[in-house]
Order: structure tokens, then sequence, then C-alpha cells
């Protein structure tokens, strides 16, 4: 007698072996939709805030005014939280002791507090893009061993019945196929959004970087602490990376 074939079909008659892998696979999607989730709504606010503290660093007359923003409200963004670990290291009296983070004096003192600044951002924007990854990468293969396996007992099961014919065959061969269709479902969103996060980490943290530029050379060269953009002509040929190799 025929049966009804479908998804409900395919559920009831998949085994230990096939849930597992149908589990792993929803929890994959899951996973990685919380993550797409979350991480855009997190770059979207602190995008928003990143530009509404630029606005107000490069308004201000000196990094003392900076300075008295930063203590009275807390950084809430990669670039005003930077700008704040220069300005204490700029302050800090350890370039005076004989501790090894005083080593090469106020200079590289506040060049060591930007680098591990941008690479505490680096660090928290990454947070997540693994999972992510792993989910674009894997999830088609898991889907295919879904549907190896569920055509191996599939053609089982047609072979003890005795009734090889194609309307008897093409069923069960296509319900087990929703695996590898499963499996696409979770790597397609997973891979398009593991690429644009990579890409908006690469412009987030070059802004940062060149950012961390410009604030070494307001507190190390500033004019009486004037808050003044570096010219144009200076700024994309000078970045914070290659700053140390510039100066040697």
């Amino acid at each position: 007698m025929e049966q009804g074939l479908g998804f409900s079909h395919f559920l009831a008659q998949i085994d230990a072996v096939g849930m597992s892998v149908l589990v792993l696979l929803i929890s994959l999607s899951v996973a990685s939709w919380y993550l797409i989730i979350t991480k855009s709504i997190a770059n979207f606010i602190a995008k928003r805030r990143a530009i509404a503290f630029l606005k107000h660093f490069w308004g201000v007359e000196s990094l003392d005014e900076v300075k008295q923003s930063l203590n009275t409200a807390a950084p809430n963004n990669a670039f005003a939280e930077l700008a704040k670990l220069g300005i204490e290291a700029a302050d800090s009296k350890v370039h005076d002791s004989y501790k090894l983070a005083a080593a090469g004096g106020t200079s590289e003192f506040l060049t060591r507090a930007l680098r591990n600044g941008i690479e505490q951002e680096a660090t928290r924007v990454e947070n997540g893009l693994t999972l992510i990854a792993s989910a674009g990468s894997a999830a088609p293969y898991i889907g295919l061993f879904g549907t190896v396996w569920g055509i191996y007992h599939a053609l089982i099961q047609i072979g003890l019945s005795g009734q090889g014919t194609l309307d008897k065959v093409a069923g069960p061969v296509g319900e087990a196929l929703i695996m590898t269709a499963l499996g696409l479902a979770v790597a397609i969103p997973a891979v398009l959004a593991y690429n644009a996060f990579a890409r908006r980490n690469r412009i987030w943290l070059a802004r940062l970087d060149a950012f961390a530029h410009d604030l070494f050379v307001l507190i190390t060269m500033g004019d009486n602490n004037k808050v003044q953009p570096i010219p144009q002509t200076v700024a994309p040929a000078a970045t914070f990376s290659n700053l140390e190799g510039r100066r040697q």
C-alpha cells in the first residue's frame, strides 16, 4: 500500500544516526543565525556611536576636553576606548619608574598601549566568526553524510521488500536528499554573513589604526594639545601599524 511521502514521513523513518545529523544541522543553524543577528545589531550600534564620538573628538579645542568627557561618561565604542587608553598612558607616571612596561620611554609606552587597544578590539570583533565559518564550511558535508546514510537505508528496505521499481525508489531517495538541502540552507547564509563580517572588520580595524596614528601624533607632537585632524597628505601614508618602523 502506498504511504504518504514527505518530511513527516522522513522523520518517522529516520534512525538514530540520521536524527543526530538533523539535530546537528539545526543546532548550527540556530547558533549561526543568533550570531548573525546579534553581531549585525552590535556592529550597527558601534558604528553610530563611533561616528558620534569622532565628531565630538575633532570638534573640541584640546585633549583635556576629551579627557574630561571620557571621565564623565564611560567609553561606549572602540574609538573612545582607544582615546582613553592613549590619554591615560600619556598621563601615567609608569614611564618614570623602572618597570619593564616603561622600557623605551614615553613614546614606546604610548605605542604599546595603543597597539594593545587595537589588538583587544580585533579580538572582540572576531568573536563568533569561527562558529559562523565552521557552519558555512561543514554544514554541506554534514548534510551530504545524512543523505548518503538515508539512501543506504532506503535501498536496503527496498531490496528487502523486493519492489525495485522507479516509483518505489524515488520516494525514499528523494526524502534522503532533504539532508543535503538542509545542509545548504545552513551553509549559504553562514558563508555570506562571514564574508560580510570579515570585510566590515577589516575596514573597522583599518580606521581604528588610522585613528591611533592621529592620536599618537596629537599626544606626542601636538601643539599645545590642540586637536586638529592630520592633513590628508600625511595620514594615509603613515598608519599606526608602521609607525614604529618609520621612527627607527
